[in-house]
């Protein structure tokens, strides 16, 4: 006899998503990696770094925080503590997949949580200032793992060493490579990479956080095509 006990629904966690965006006036670049073939989610995908929360990133101080309006999408349909934990997570994330340091020359106060204290140890303190918040999308239903991820766009620029230095990187993304707008789509991408990609090329040349994020809502009972921003749903279909 077959089990029909209904399995529990996948808990959705909070993520964050990092594009560097390089070259942006001229030929724009996006920094990317692929996936382990025997990655539990997304494998052998060509993605951007980011990943789930950690517990203890909401106790990470930034140097500097988001813009006011890149904070306050942040807390639509969430809360106002997102505004600090997401970029904190976006930042360990881009450096533990990358070895790119988003972070301002600094000493840390007090003890260094052990997984920020390779971060640490370049100088660097985490700050938020020049990533802007430009989209969040949850993953769909009957997915083994489910985020809400929000990603945020950071100029090259911004970063503390050389862009093409990827010898501190953990062994998550392989292949990490800076890699042409115009070419991306040659690569094997998630669904909603693609749909991000489309965002961020349309706003490669606009410094200023955008007047509204699109927000790509999946749960148990519809999908809804959202914007952040006192605006409401794009296009929406029932499940």
């Amino acid at each position: 006899m077959s089990d029909t006990t209904p399995k529990p629904p996948v808990p959705v966690r909070d993520a964050a998503t990092v594009i560097v965006l390089r070259d942006a006036a001229t030929r724009p670049r996006v920094l990317m990696g692929q996936r382990g073939s025997k990655a539990a989610f997304m494998p052998d995908k060509v993605v951007f770094p980011g990943g789930a929360t950690d517990p203890g990133d909401a106790a990470i101080p930034l140097a500097q925080p988001l813009s006011p309006t890149c904070a306050g999408r942040l807390a639509e349909d969430a809360g106002p503590s997102h505004a600090h934990v997401l970029p904190v997570t976006a930042i360990r994330e881009l450096f533990e997949e990358t070895g790119q340091i988003l972070g301002t020359p600094g000493a840390w106060q007090g003890p260094v949580p052990e997984d920020w204290r390779a971060f640490a140890a370049t100088g660097h303190v985490p700050d938020a200032r020049a990533m802007r918040f430009v989209f969040r999308a949850i993953t769909p239903p009957g997915r083994p793992r489910r985020f809400d991820a929000r990603f945020f766009v950071v100029d090259a620029t911004a970063l503390a060493g050389d862009p093409d230095d990827f010898s501190a990187a953990s062994d998550e993304l392989s292949h990490l490579q800076w890699i042409a707008l115009e070419d991306v789509r040659a690569h094997d991408l998630p669904f909603i990479t693609e749909v991000v990609l489309a965002e961020v090329a349309a706003r490669a040349a606009d410094p200023a956080p955008p007047p509204s994020v699109p927000f790509f809502r999946n749960d148990d009972e519809q999908s809804l095509f959202l914007r952040l921003g006192g605006q409401g749903p794009l296009s929406g279909a029932g499940r």
